[in-house]
């Protein structure tokens, strides 16, 4: 999956702290709700991704890597791609993913609504 097909799906899941304006993930979040995207926020707000109670398209990692790994090994939603935002990246990250033959992309979402919404 490629950015512009993330932007095409429709229920995002934003890890991070989507309660601080001066946050990024506080900035995704408002900017896909404002393009008519369904946004679950996942960090501040609901504690697991597991707490969500709909299909998931999008994970969007935009929070510590230490506590992405922990949330995304706890994770037993199923969801189509992990969109991993620069800065939430580590080499644990990629490893997990990787081994469990998890789909992700490395990009940023601010640019994906841009181009492609």
């Amino acid at each position: 999956m490629d950015l512009k097909e993330v932007m095409s799906q429709k229920t995002f899941a934003v890890v991070g702290d989507t309660l601080n304006e001066e946050k990024y993930a506080y900035k995704i979040k408002m900017q896909l709700l404002e393009k008519g995207y369904q946004v679950f926020s996942v960090g501040k707000e609901l504690s697991s991704i597991n707490d969500i109670s709909e299909e998931i398209d999008i994970i969007d990692l935009c929070i510590h890597p230490v506590k992405g790994l922990k949330l995304l090994q706890e994770c037993e939603k199923s969801f189509k791609c992990i969109l991993i935002q620069p800065g939430a990246e580590s080499e644990e990250i990629l490893s997990y993913l990787q081994e469990n033959k998890l789909p992700y992309i490395e990009g940023c979402i601010l640019v994906g609504l841009r181009l492609y919404s």
